[in-house]
């Protein structure tokens, strides 16, 4: 089967609303049925896709990410945001912000800040005066921080498919989320001012010390996780276990708020969640094995460069590309399909792969926040009861300071590749 003939194959599959996961194993069965020796070899594809120990870091960050929303730490952290930026215009989007970046250095997962962070900060900004759109939509939005500063559960699935360092990987990533952070708040500041929205008495220094020694032990988290990394004291794999203790702690000894039901809340939700993304990996991993049988890099390389050889535009139809597959599918299937189709274009181009990862994420979080399946659009409507299409309305000038960053990263590779030069 021809290589356009197997994506034409997916998109009827994603269109008829066939999971993602079944899409991808179905299409690559019907790509394999004139050759059934190589089908043979689809389980050993499917285990060996989701075997890397890098991979064994994404069910311990999933785990901890609920350990720090179902603990009570998660409402320190917003605490601590509200007395230093809650004074600015905009205070609660600040606060919202800035929370995100804070708790973006312990899951790795958007959808986990969205779901967690979200409910505090939607009812807080909502109680004091904020539109309910507006309050949905800077939480969607600045939760996609979160994947991009380490850690970062895309940045393991990207390092366990190149074999790149995932841990060079989270240090690319720490500016472009710092941007991204900077270019929400410049619209969260834009917006209130335009809407007169209130802003808060600046905290006294009493009230600033009291957060900040609330929160100190939740704060030291990301400390742990990326100091640990960077002292080349453990792993990023070791990282997230060291974060499901050090939450777990926090959550059931110190702040006591976790119980066992909570506990085994928690273990089910991580379990489900888990299943679900290496289930995804599995067929995904099946699926790019097709791929490159049909020489379906070959076909796109080839094709691509009898339009044109200009690394500009070969980049920025990358970025196209990326974009386009994020509005319809998850971010993580986006980055397992691409990967082994576009690497040798990246290489073509003298491009660091590094750099194209960082660019992955960055157009993958744009997805998350694109109808028709923006996975953060979802999780927030549903706590905020918001329609997903007014959050897509008010959530477009935070999808245009994300792709700011974006073309940012791509022309300027200094800001991704700078501190892991420096460090690594």
């Amino acid at each position: 089967m021809s290589p356009a003939l197997i994506f034409a194959g997916l998109i009827f599959f994603i269109m008829l609303g066939v999971p993602i996961a079944i899409s991808l194993g179905s299409i690559s069965l019907l790509a394999m049925t004139d050759n059934l020796p190589a089908l043979g070899l689809m389980a050993q594809r499917m285990y060996s896709s989701t075997t890397s120990f890098t991979l064994l870091a994404i069910p311990f960050f999933i785990l901890a990410g609920n350990l720090m929303n179902t603990g009570g730490i998660t409402e320190k952290i917003f605490r601590f945001a509200k007395a230093s930026v809650g004074h600015y215009w905009g205070g609660l989007g600040q606060v919202n912000i800035v929370s995100s970046m804070i708790f973006s250095g312990m899951s790795g997962a958007a959808v986990a800040d969205a779901a967690g962070l979200g409910k505090i900060e939607v009812k807080a900004m909502v109680d004091d005066g904020y539109d309910p759109e507006f309050a949905g939509a800077i939480t969607a939005a600045s939760s996609t921080i979160g994947p991009v500063i380490p850690p970062s559960i895309p940045f393991v699935i990207y390092g366990s498919m190149t074999g790149l360092s995932v841990g060079k990987l989270f240090l690319a990533g720490m500016v472009p989320g710092i941007l991204m952070a900077v270019a929400m708040a410049v619209a969260v500041n834009l917006i209130s001012k335009k809407r007169n929205y209130p802003r808060r008495p600046k905290a006294s220094s009493a009230e600033k010390w009291d957060s900040f020694k609330d929160a100190f032990l939740a704060l030291l988290t990301p400390v742990i996780i990326v100091g640990g990394i960077l002292g080349g004291w453990f792993t990023p794999t070791e990282a997230a276990i060291i974060a499901c203790i050090y939450a777990l702690i926090l959550s059931g000894l110190v702040y006591r708020e976790l119980t066992w039901a909570k506990l085994i809340d928690i273990l089910e939700d991580t379990l489900l969640h888990t299943v679900r993304v290496m289930f995804i990996m599995a067929t995904a991993g099946f699926f790019a094995w097709v791929l490159i049988l049909n020489q379906a890099p070959q076909s796109l390389i080839s094709g691509l460069t009898s339009v044109t050889q200009s690394p500009t535009l070969l980049l920025l139809i990358m970025i196209g590309v990326l974009l386009i597959l994020g509005m319809f599918l998850e971010g993580i299937a986006v980055i397992l399909i691409c990967v082994p189709i576009f690497m040798p274009l990246v290489s073509m181009i003298g491009m660091d792969p590094i750099q194209f990862g960082v660019i992955m994420i960055l157009a993958s979080m744009i997805g998350l926040l694109s109808p028709p399946v923006g996975m953060c659009l979802y999780a927030v409507a549903s706590i905020s009861n918001v329609k997903v299409m007014a959050l897509s309305k008010e959530v477009l000038p935070y999808i245009f300071g994300i792709f700011v960053v974006l073309l940012l990263v791509a022309f300027i590779p200094a800001i991704s590749l700078t501190i892991t030069s420096l460090i690594g």
